[in-house]
């Protein structure tokens, strides 16, 4: 047996949305006991209370979240300024918390740090691990890294990085009952978990493929030998480098690619910050969407994970999406939900995130990769 319910309330009062929450997640369990959970909560939320109130309504579960920039789930759909709250039950799986702090110090022992806390639960290697890291303080490719070291290749990684309604001021990170900053908590599923992904964005490289020739971590200085922002300059005139207009970043000697968002430039050094990292050497192109293509992507991203999925039925799915795909969708965010709801037959317990950088292998064979502008899609079950 697995099985996932979810809450979810937009009330503007802590006490009372988390109540809420509390209560549809009891009746959905109808007697059963969870073992897990993770929360996301937007930034305003007095969320020592709210961590209070779970600890006191289901005990010492192992709980995992963090702050966004606005929530998904099969309960309310898209919301901003709510929190959602999604149980796990499983006679079968064993889920397990641990935590990594002040990651910005020291990534690589923070993240071992986190997986040693987790690991030593339990008996059983790990399947699959959940994380809602920390995003303004330290690179999420750093913390992937980290995180990839200490689990070994051969444990896919998902979740997203906290957010804070894109002020980029400060982030929270939940573990149990604490309410962290800098830090990286992690679930980790052990046993016979069955999953599936989907990772779609719905940008299209256009263009020649270029190569990056000097870049620090984020900061990118030259592609083929010259100024980054001649080579945006190429394609789009006196526009200047943004989020609607991202890199294609190709992985090594293969057509995948993942996505990677420019937030700022510097005209004298014709350099551009991007959201993530990118490797030295890498091969690019400028990448275009419209608004129906993101919107297709998160069907894309659903079906790809129903589709392979390797059990008959389903319990759970989690959503990851980006701050700057809801930026840019506007008011037509609310659809990346209603896209995969579409694809149901029965009901499917579903809760999420808009996060600051998604973690997820490209597909079923690569390793785990941090996206920029992706939906991510995870499907959860035993059979």
């Amino acid at each position: 047996m697995f099985k996932a319910v979810v809450g979810h309330s937009n009330d503007p009062d802590s006490l009372s949305a988390i109540e809420e929450v509390i209560q549809q997640c009891m009746t959905s369990l109808a007697g059963d006991i969870p073992q897990a959970g993770i929360l996301f909560a937007a930034i305003d939320f007095d969320h020592s209370l709210i961590l209070q109130q779970i600890h006191q309504a289901f005990g010492k579960i192992e709980l995992i979240g963090g702050t966004t920039d606005g929530e998904i789930s099969s309960v309310l759909e898209f919301q901003q300024d709510s929190i959602a709250l999604m149980l796990f039950c499983s006679d079968e799986v064993e889920i397990y918390a641990g935590v990594g702090r002040q990651i910005s110090a020291d990534t690589i022992t923070a993240t071992k740090q986190a997986v040693e806390q987790a690991k030593a639960k339990s008996t059983i290697a790990p399947s699959l691990c959940l994380t809602h890291p920390e995003s303004l303080t330290t690179s999420g490719v750093s913390i992937l890294n980290g995180l990839q070291l200490a689990l070994g290749q051969d444990v896919p990684i998902f979740g997203g990085l906290a957010a804070d309604q894109s002020k980029y001021q400060n982030t929270y990170q939940f573990f149990q009952t604490e309410v962290l900053s800098d830090s990286i908590p992690i679930l980790l599923f052990c046993g016979k978990i069955l999953f599936s992904h989907g990772v779609a964005s719905g940008w299209h490289p256009i263009g020649q493929i270029s190569k990056v020739t000097k870049v620090d971590k984020n900061i990118l200085y030259e592609i083929d030998g010259k100024p980054a922002l001649d080579f945006y300059h190429h394609y789009l005139g006196l526009l200047p480098p943004s989020m609607e207009y991202p890199l294609a970043v190709f992985e090594q000697d293969t057509d995948n690619f993942y996505i990677r968002a420019p937030i700022a430039y510097e005209p004298e050094s014709g350099s551009i910050t991007f959201f993530a990292d990118i490797p030295d050497q890498a091969f690019i192109q400028i990448s275009e969407a419209g608004y129906e293509d993101i919107l297709a992507a998160s069907k894309a991203s659903f079906m790809n994970a129903l589709n392979n999925y390797p059990g008959k039925e389903p319990s759970a799915v989690l959503f990851f999406s980006c701050v700057a795909r809801r930026q840019i969708l506007g008011t037509r965010a609310q659809e990346e939900y209603e896209n995969t709801k579409v694809c149901l037959e029965n009901y499917l317990p579903a809760c999420g995130f808009y996060s600051n950088g998604e973690i997820a292998p490209i597909d079923l064979i690569s390793q785990t990769q941090f996206h920029n502008e992706t939906f991510v899609t995870l499907i959860l079950g035993v059979h």
